[in-house]
């Protein structure tokens, strides 16, 4: 099967969610380890920075999420274009087989 051609967009856009995940992740680690007793000061700051480590979480899984989407709409046009590519060739043979 031919592989689908990565365009510009496609690239910027996993590099976003690799940006959002690796956030998410050095957030989760720091405020687990170093910035523990800092957070637990205050219960304003503890929810406001874990909220935004939840939010960047979604951020990674919904970029994750539109690229399976645009991915597997781009397989299924260019499933659709050989197989009308694939009938009319078809039908043009046997045209030509049947006119002589």
């Amino acid at each position: 099967m031919k592989q689908l051609v990565q365009t510009r967009s496609d690239k910027k856009r996993r590099w976003f969610g690799l940006l959002y995940l690796l956030i998410a992740g050095i957030m989760l680690v720091w405020g687990t380890t170093w910035l523990e007793s800092y957070l637990s000061q205050s219960n304003w700051r503890f929810l406001a920075y874990w909220f935004v480590c939840f939010v960047t979480t979604l951020m990674a899984m919904f970029v994750a999420l539109l690229d399976i989407w645009i991915i597997r709409t781009r397989a299924r046009q260019q499933r659709q274009k050989a197989v009308c590519q694939t009938f009319n060739k078809k039908s043009e043979d046997k045209e030509e087989t049947t006119s002589h």
